[in-house]
């Protein structure tokens, strides 16, 4: 299990949605569109960002727990 890698991928398919969600936020930008960011985008962020700090975590007690058992 190579949780690096994971996390790298999870952030580099963020990165492009956040970069796409912003070039479509050029062409719709009403109230539906920021609810739609609010409600989803934000939260979608938000969430990424929770999901790599726990992974970083477990990878830490992996490694660990490797090490131990060594």
């Amino acid at each position: 299990m190579n949780l690096s890698a994971s996390k790298s991928r999870l952030m580099g398919i963020t990165k492009e949605l956040a970069l796409q969600w912003e070039e479509t936020r050029n062409y719709w930008n009403d109230s539906k569109s920021q609810e739609f960011d609010h409600r989803y985008m934000q939260e979608l962020f938000v969430s990424v960002d929770k999901t790599v700090m726990i992974i970083e975590k477990l990878d830490e007690l992996l490694t660990k727990v490797r090490k131990d058992c060594e």
